[in-house]
């Protein structure tokens, strides 16, 4: 998360500002609700996949669901049996289109610059300076853009209302869901008077069920613990992390959207993943890597970045007593072509997987990636050959951004087990 980068370079200003946070809710069950005219807070409705197993995870249940007991990221084995409910296939290229409708709502009242998208049904924003100008409390502001909202797209949303980030995220997670008009407020004084003594403590912005565990096992179940804990031990427990914990635990948080707009990282990198819908051989493992090197080259190419340092991490499958698979591939100079680099992933996946047993999750990361100044030759291959790869790419490039990503596919997309004619009609692993 952004805030953990930055966090130990921001110094709090003077000024006490007020942000608000709202959360489309169960965003993309009231999408499907809504495009068939139908109530989402009284219609039983999943979105998932049924082309998949039952074991695959509803990306969203509707609230009517969740009235029944059902929990919101559930695999839908796990609903129970005698509930009636719609199976809505995900579709998110249409739930992408809500959101920029959703963002051009926010833009009639708040600037893009005090705006952060923080997910896809979820943004931040600086109000501090909209108050006055509007002559409105936080409260009646969040109340006129979350109608907007309804009216406009037929969507409900919550919000949280904070003096600063962490507070805002809190007032929405933990307030908002059992406030009459589903808006929370707090600022650091009703933070202690309200939720210093609230269980579980994983409802809390960045505790996670790890962090609550080491936590518990120190006695420390709440956040005034924390507040008035030994703070050697939680340092020596969370090591860095732990400041920002110290600081949560109190209602405290430098961070503001300005930050985070201005923030650069000095590194970057390029990441292709997926999680396979079977178990995979270690032959047919093979295969994916060859598919998912060659994108992250094209992707490369299109972005015109080039990269020296390649990471893998190949997960096993269920039941498997081996820990993931990690390793690290140098090549000679930073490329970003296919004809180097297929052949150095395929020696690093034959390297650290056990053939024995099958795989599950793949991810290849491309380091460090620079801009792609000039080209540097390999000194193991003819540099006629590299120039013939990279118009090759060139090519396969142009032809995928004006006709599709299927348009042009390559023999390996059509080995058993090969996935990348699915996934180009995917958006995040899902169907678009």
């Amino acid at each position: 998360m952004f805030f953990v980068f930055c966090y130990n370079k921001i110094m709090a200003t003077g000024k006490e500002r007020t942000f608000i946070c709202i959360d489309l809710k169960s965003f993309y069950a009231s999408v499907e609700c809504r495009e068939r005219g139908l109530d989402v807070m009284t219609t039983c409705l999943v979105v998932a996949d049924p082309e998949r197993s039952d074991k695959t995870i509803c990306l969203a249940v509707s609230p009517a669901l969740k009235a029944l007991g059902i929990p919101g990221r559930c695999r839908v084995f796990e609903i129970p049996k005698g509930i009636d409910y719609i199976m809505a296939p995900p579709r998110m290229q249409k739930y992408i289109d809500y959101a920029a409708s959703v963002y051009e709502i926010y833009l009639k009242y708040i600037s893009k610059d005090d705006i952060f998208v923080y997910s896809v049904d979820e943004a931040f924003m600086d109000v501090t300076d909209y108050l006055t100008m509007y002559q409105m409390t936080a409260r009646q502001l969040s109340q006129k853009i979350i109608d907007d909202i309804m009216e406009t797209l037929g969507l409900r949303a919550t919000c949280g209302i904070g003096s600063n980030l962490f507070l805002t995220k809190v007032a929405l997670d933990v307030l908002s869901k059992h406030s009459p008009d589903f808006i929370g407020e707090l600022d650091e004084k009703t933070f202690r008077e309200k939720l210093w003594d609230h269980k579980p403590i994983t409802d809390f912005w960045r505790v996670g069920n790890g962090i609550a565990r080491k936590l518990e096992t120190y006695g420390m179940v709440t956040m005034r613990d924390i507040a008035f804990g030994d703070e050697n031990l939680l340092y020596k427990l969370l090591g860095v992390n732990a400041e920002l914990l110290i600081d949560h635990a109190w209602g405290r948080e430098p961070v503001t959207i300005k930050d985070i707009k201005n923030y650069t990282s000095t590194t970057h990198s390029l990441t292709q993943g997926q999680v396979l819908m079977s178990d995979y051989s270690f032959d047919k493992g093979r295969t994916i890597i060859k598919e998912m090197t060659d994108v992250l080259c094209l992707d490369m190419v299109d972005k015109e970045l080039v990269a020296g340092s390649f990471s893998m991490m190949v997960g096993y499958a269920k039941g498997c007593p081996l820990p993931a698979a990690r390793g690290t591939i140098n090549v000679d100079t930073q490329t970003n072509a296919a004809v180097v680099l297929i052949p150095a992933l395929v020696e690093l996946y034959e390297k650290i997987v056990n053939p024995k047993y099958e795989i599950r999750r793949v991810y290849i990361v491309a380091n460090n990636v620079t801009p792609e100044d000039y080209v540097q030759y390999s000194f193991f291959i003819p540099a006629k050959e590299l120039e013939k790869d990279r118009k090759v790419q060139k090519a396969v490039l142009e032809i995928k951004n004006k006709f599709g990503k299927n348009a042009i596919l390559k023999g390996m997309n059509f080995e058993a087990g090969a996935t990348g004619r699915d996934r180009n009609k995917q958006i995040g692993g899902h169907k678009a």
